[in-house]
């Protein structure tokens, strides 16, 4: 039988990983440092637009995207305390004040010129700090 938090924890290993691997290949493919800081998802938000705007098909980014809305979630949860959650291959970021946020889902909204994972963690930070 596993325990809530077993299941919380195999939830984040993923996210973590995907989270990880982009702030690796940023690093050594682009020269740039991600710190899990709120500041760095202004990077982030500009090197998503900077590929959409080069014209990279959804297909072509879809796994980078992942790697970037990972990125924010974990920056979400080491400001907040957050934790992972999963349900049918979606994973989705729950802050301390039951918030359920979905910062894959943003990088994506980001890529299509609709969102942005700057303003997500400020909003689910804020959010957290008020509960």
């Amino acid at each position: 039988m596993t325990t809530q938090q077993e299941t919380r924890a195999h939830a984040a290993a993923k996210p973590v990983r995907w989270a990880a691997d982009t702030v690796a290949a940023m690093r050594e493919g682009a020269g740039l440092r991600l710190d899990y800081s709120a500041q760095s998802l202004w990077r982030v938000d500009r090197l998503i637009e900077e590929i959409r705007r080069e014209g990279a098909p959804y297909d072509a980014v879809d796994s980078a995207l992942r790697g970037f809305g990972s990125y924010a979630g974990e920056v979400i949860v080491r400001q907040t305390g957050a934790e992972w959650w999963t349900s049918g291959g979606d994973h989705w970021v729950r802050t301390p004040n039951g918030s359920l946020w979905d910062p894959i889902d943003e990088a994506r909204r980001c890529f299509a010129g609709h969102g942005s994972l700057r303003l997500l963690c400020r909003d689910a930070t804020a959010g957290a700090r008020t509960a």
